[in-house]
């Protein structure tokens, strides 16, 4: 299969770029920033150019990843974020359906962030009385910057084409797999590796497993037409714990992990004393037939 993968120098194009070519697909990726993954410098914006990769090179499927991300926030104006997140595509749908276009499946990296509201942000220090259980029946969303508001869009974007042109479309609403620092880093007196350690539990994957989950997306989007999933790490929790996890957090990760706090002593490591979501991703294990091999008990042995 001919494939066009978008931010194609991203965290995940550098994944997902060789797993596809491992498996034999013709790969092109495009992103405004050079690299080793990607054969062509540009933006998803500039819609000729991308009406001439899908036409001249033949583009059988398109993973679209590109996106101004929430770190951008600080550094970008709103203004950009509309005109990669949403204007960009909006040019990869219309040119994947225009005549002579040999595009039949698409899929779009979305994120879980679109799904997180000021008020679920704020979480105990707002008044929650118990984490949130997140899955895909949950509404209305409202974003709380234009990161998620743009995503949105976009994931909107996807479903009325699916719906007037029959364009298979997969939304795949990753969790946290990017490197950098997190928000929740100020949660615990250490950080970076045991921040996504912890995160593990409830709202972080491997980049690895999200580069997987794409390819399963393109394997299924025909027969699934358009649907779409939650992409996160199992989570050992149910919503029965989600009173405790708000006050307690640790007390319950010792009921399923009694080893978790001699490991974590080890380490010099502490579990957040409060979680305030939760990512089902149980969905995608049903539906589109992907579970995630990284979980919080691999974190757990990789420091045993």
């Amino acid at each position: 299969m001919n494939i066009l993968v978008t931010g194609s120098s991203g965290w995940l194009g550098q994944t997902l770029v060789p797993r596809l070519l491992r498996d034999g697909h013709r790969v092109v990726g495009l992103d405004p920033e050079p690299g080793s993954t990607t054969a062509i410098v540009g933006s998803v914006v500039d819609r000729a150019l991308v009406r001439r990769i899908i036409r001249e090179q033949g583009i059988e499927a398109i993973v679209h990843a590109a996106a101004r991300h929430k770190p951008h926030i600080e550094t970008h104006d709103n203004s950009e974020f509309v005109a990669v997140n949403v204007q960009g595509t909006l040019n990869l749908l219309e040119e994947a359906v225009a005549e002579g276009s040999r595009v039949d499946r698409f899929v779009f990296t979305s994120t879980t962030s679109l799904m997180i509201s000021q008020q679920i942000r704020d979480g105990r220090a707002g008044g929650a009385a118990e984490a949130i259980w997140i899955d895909e029946t949950m509404a209305p969303l409202k974003p709380r910057n234009i990161y998620g508001v743009t995503k949105l869009a976009a994931e909107e974007l996807c479903r009325l084409f699916n719906h007037l042109h029959k364009l298979p479309v997969v939304v795949l609403r990753t969790s946290r797999f990017f490197p950098e620092e997190d928000d929740m880093a100020h949660a615990i007196a250490q950080s970076g590796e045991n921040t996504k350690a912890n995160e593990f539990l409830f709202r972080r994957l491997s980049v690895e497993d999200a580069a997987e989950a794409h390819v399963t997306a393109l394997a299924k989007a025909g027969e699934i037409g358009f649907d779409t999933f939650i992409i996160s790490a199992t989570t050992p929790f149910s919503p029965k714990d989600c009173a405790t996890l708000i006050v307690d957090a640790p007390s319950v990760v010792a009921r399923y992990f009694p080893d978790y706090p001699k490991l974590y002593a080890r380490c010099g490591w502490t579990m957040f004393q409060s979680i305030d979501r939760v990512y089902d991703s149980s969905k995608a294990s049903r539906s589109l037939g992907f579970t995630c091999r990284t979980n919080f008990r691999e974190m757990l042995d990789r420091v045993n």
